[in-house]
């Protein structure tokens, strides 16, 4: 199990040279007339050309692109951990590193549902959500950063406990639906509590996923008005699609689709934010582990998916999972901006692809292959064990 002590930031100034296509993550403009980062003390410091970039002094290590891709590193909005890289809902160890190669290099925690006898008291609940904060944040596995913490609304909290909560440090509710407050003015009570105390809520939708959670349908989501409307395309039981459209037309909050959903519905639901012209609420997640297992690429699948099938442009795809959720969830990475956490994937097209070129291979059905992982401007992964071989991989040329 591959578990890094939570420490400072990569130091020293890294430049990033020969990117053949730079993703911005940002949905109105999400590819940068630039080949070249440069990277401060684990930050993005300067966005440009080589030959520009070369001139801000000496850097203490290089890494040239080969003519990949760079993107922000990917954001998985709603997963469920537990302690450290395993999860007993598949007793699997390494689950977290494994979604590294993957590209993702945050994750958000949805409730830590999973765990063998989860408290349900109040007081239990509160101090659960506070040791996975904390847990979490002193400990990233393989470097990934997970915001856990979040609580799973039980009946008769009251908002002080919200405030304790806040004070604590939590910033996130667990999906509301999976405890025993399952009506739309319950929940819309401690949603609005915890929202005046600067935790985001987020709503389970459709059929139940575990047992002791159940439906929650249309109504209880647009009644309880979470942040989010968590998994709409399902975890894994969907709602139909004309409630799930309705739920895009009558909502502002974030539309959240996710891999252990229904595909098909999740296709309706990125349209219909499309057509909208909402596609900026969009974030992708995998809600995993589940009972289907872990999927280390499921957000590469995701884009993919919505690239190919929902005709969303791959570049606009890949801002989905990256800057769309980074503004939503206030991230300070996910987008290839200056002063953003230098959280980067380098990645190409898979080899024997069809595609012409990565963006098109990921429109054809495709997913690429990853050449390297950055978090905070330091290489946590190479080459990805998981994707297929990237035509062109970075080299860290040293200083």
């Amino acid at each position: 199990m591959a578990v890094e002590q939570a420490a400072g930031p990569a130091r020293g100034r890294t430049l990033v040279r020969n990117i053949g296509l730079l993703l911005s993550g940002d949905l109105g403009a999400p590819v940068l007339e630039a080949d070249a980062l440069l990277i401060e003390d684990g930050r993005i410091a300067a966005i440009g050309r080589s030959a520009e970039l070369a001139g801000h002094g000496p850097a203490h290590s290089v890494i040239d692109a080969h003519g990949s891709a760079v993107s922000p590193g990917l954001v998985d909005s709603h997963v469920h951990p537990v302690i450290g890289d395993w999860t007993p809902r598949q007793n699997q160890i390494g689950w977290i590193e494994s979604c590294l190669n993957g590209g993702v290099t945050t994750m958000i925690s949805a409730g830590e549902v999973h765990l063998p006898g989860r408290p349900k008291d109040i007081i239990g609940l509160k101090a659960l959500a506070i040791t996975a904060q904390r847990a979490f944040l002193n400990a990233r596995p393989a470097g990934v950063k997970v915001l856990a913490g979040a609580p799973v609304l039980e009946q008769g909290m009251v908002e002080s406990d919200f405030a304790e909560l806040a004070a604590a440090g939590v910033t996130l509710l667990g999906e509301v639906g999976l405890g025993s407050v399952k009506t739309g003015y319950e929940a819309q009570r401690m949603v609005a509590w915890a929202r005046r105390h600067g935790i985001q809520s987020t709503i389970h939708t459709g059929g139940p996923s575990i047992p002791g959670s159940g439906l929650i349908d249309k109504d209880t989501v647009l009644e309880a008005d979470a942040d989010v409307i968590g998994h709409i395309n399902g975890g894994h039981t969907a709602l139909s699609e004309a409630h799930v459209c309705e739920l895009c037309e009558r909502s502002s909050r974030a539309i959240e689709i996710v891999h252990n959903g229904n595909e098909r519905v999740a296709i309706a639901a990125a349209q219909a934010a499309r057509d909208l012209g909402q596609l900026h609420r969009v974030i992708l997640g995998t809600d995993s582990p589940a009972g289907s297992g872990v999927q280390p690429l499921g957000i590469l699948r995701l884009i993919s998916l919505l690239a190919s099938l929902g005709r969303i442009p791959a570049a606009q795809a890949i801002a989905l999972a990256t800057g769309n959720t980074a503004r939503i969830r206030g991230l300070d990475a996910g987008l290839i901006e200056v002063g953003r956490a230098a959280d980067l994937v380098f990645l190409d097209r898979a080899q024997h692809t069809a595609g012409r070129d990565l963006l098109h291979s990921i429109e054809l059905g495709d997913i690429p292959g990853i050449g390297g992982v950055m978090i905070d401007g330091a290489m946590r992964c190479g080459r990805s064990r998981n994707t297929p071989p990237a035509e062109r991989v970075p080299e860290v040329l040293g200083h």
